[in-house]
This record gives structure tokens, C-alpha cells and sequence, in this order.
């Protein structure tokens, strides 16, 4: 009994900071405003389902008057449980589109061996969504991406890069044409972890780049947990820095001009 008290205790505690980080980068960034269709795009995975969650939440218990789409991209992946998503968004009452493409089929083709298949996947999946964010008339698209990722994007620019640029909580695409959103910016990926396995959602395990050995992120991943491990408080450090620029102090001359100095 108490191990069940203790863990409901760390469920309700993980609930409100993640529903304080997204309400958070919601205010900072201006995420959602009255009267947005967002398109809500479910992978299946934790991030995703949690991601739902919490706009389902503040559409209830905020002033922002919007309107949720969840949509899927069913990719022809062998074995993928395509019923899933639907009997969990019906029980919902959630409005909902599943796109049908093999994009699966694509990528394994065009992949050629020792490459990974994250890029070609995720442009793909990309140009998938934003046509049909066009066709519903979505005003913005949400994505599922946390604060390790945009820690983790931000390390692996830097180290292939050679840039200094990350995922941003909010962005125009450059055709002009959609605003997309990351509501879980602020969020940890260990508390959304503990709020998953609460919720106990039926997660879909991804069959393309997450079936890949040794990807580029995953190190980068182990890069920093190690540092959080032997310097507590190290990513968090890390992530306020990326909204803590002083372009003076870099060597960018398209951000500074340094000739007028």
C-alpha cells in the first residue's frame, strides 16, 4: 500500500510539472491562440500520447478556445497495429485522420546500407503532414518534440553541424504555408516517461530508426546523461543557454556587426 501511495504521489507530482511546462512555453512562445485548429500529430509513442493529453487538458480548463485534430501516419511498417490509434482516440471522442502511405516501403529502398533511415523518413513524414494540415485548414501543427531533443538536436549540429541551431518551439515552415508548435519544449523526457507508464498508454514501438543500432542521437543521448550524472543540473543549465544568446559574443556577422565596432 504505501509503494502504491508513493507512486501515485511521484504520478501526480510529474503531472503538474509537466502540465506547468507546457502551459509555460504555451505563454512564452504564444504556442496557441483563440480560434487555431491544431493539428495534433500521434505517433503512437509517449511523447506524442502525453502531448495530446496535455492540450486535451488546457482545452478544458483554459480561456483559449481551439480545436484538436489527431492525426496519424499509418507508414505500411510491417506488423504496425493499425487499430490501435483509432479504438484509443474513438474512446476519446477525440476528432481524428489516420493518412495511409508507404512510406515505410520508400525508405527501405532508398536507404542504403550503414546510412540511417531518420532523415529521408522524417522528410517524408513531413511533407505528408503538411499537405494535409492544408486540406483540414489546421492553423497549426504540433509536434511531440521535448527538451532532450532540442538538447540533443542542438549537440548534434554543433558536432556534424558545424552550426549553432536546434528545434525551436515554434516555427514557420519555409513554404510559408503552416505554423508548427512543440508544446513539450520545456518538458523532460524522464517525466514524461513516469507520466506514460501512469497513464499506461498503448504505445506503438517504431519499427524504422528506432530498430537502429548506434544512431548519432543515441550517443549524443549518452553524452549527456553522463554529464547530468556527474554534474547535476547540467542539461537544464545547457537549455536555458539556448534562450540566452549574446550575438556580440559569438562570430556571427550576420547576427552582429562587428565592422561597426
Amino acid at each position: 500500500m504505501i509503494a502504491i501511495k508513493e507512486d501515485r504521489k511521484i504520478f501526480s507530482r510529474t503531472e503538474k510539472h509537466l502540465r506547468r511546462d507546457v502551459w509555460n512555453a504555451w505563454q512564452e512562445y504564444n504556442l496557441i491562440e483563440n480560434g487555431d485548429k491544431v493539428m495534433v500529430c500521434l505517433s503512437g509513442g509517449k511523447d506524442s500520447y502525453t502531448m495530446l493529453d496535455m492540450l486535451l487538458h488546457y482545452q478544458k480548463q483554459s480561456d483559449i478556445k481551439f480545436e484538436i485534430v489527431a492525426v496519424n501516419l499509418d507508414q505500411k511498417q510491417p506488423g504496425y497495429p493499425e487499430e490501435v490509434l483509432p479504438k484509443y482516440l474513438t474512446e476519446l471522442a477525440v476528432p481524428f485522420k489516420i493518412i495511409e502511405k508507404n512510406t515505410y516501403k520508400v525508405v527501405v529502398e532508398k536507404t542504403k546500407e550503414g546510412q540511417t533511415m531518420c532523415s529521408l523518413c522524417s522528410r517524408l513524414r513531413r511533407g505528408n503532414l503538411y499537405t494535409l494540415a492544408s486540406e483540414i485548414g489546421a492553423t497549426k501543427i504540433a509536434l511531440g518534440h521535448h527538451r532532450d531533443d532540442i538538447l540533443e538536436t542542438f549537440f548534434m549540429n554543433l558536432f556534424n553541424g558545424a552550426k549553432l541551431e536546434t528545434m525551436p518551439a515554434k516555427y514557420r515552415t519555409d513554404d510559408g504555408k503552416h505554423i508548427v508548435i512543440r508544446p513539450l519544449a520545456f518538458c523532460k523526457e524522464k517525466e514524461i516517461e513516469i507520466y506514460a507508464q501512469g497513464m499506461n498508454y498503448p504505445i506503438i514501438p517504431c519499427t524504422l530508426c528506432g530498430s537502429q543500432d548506434n544512431l548519432m542521437r543515441q550517443k549524443v543521448k549518452r553524452l549527456l546523461q553522463s554529464w547530468e550524472e556527474e554534474y547535476p543540473g547540467r542539461s537544464t543549465s545547457i537549455f536555458n543557454s539556448l534562450k540566452n544568446v549574446k550575438s556580440s559574443h559569438l562570430l556571427d556577422v550576420d547576427l552582429f556587426d562587428f565592422n561597426k565596432l
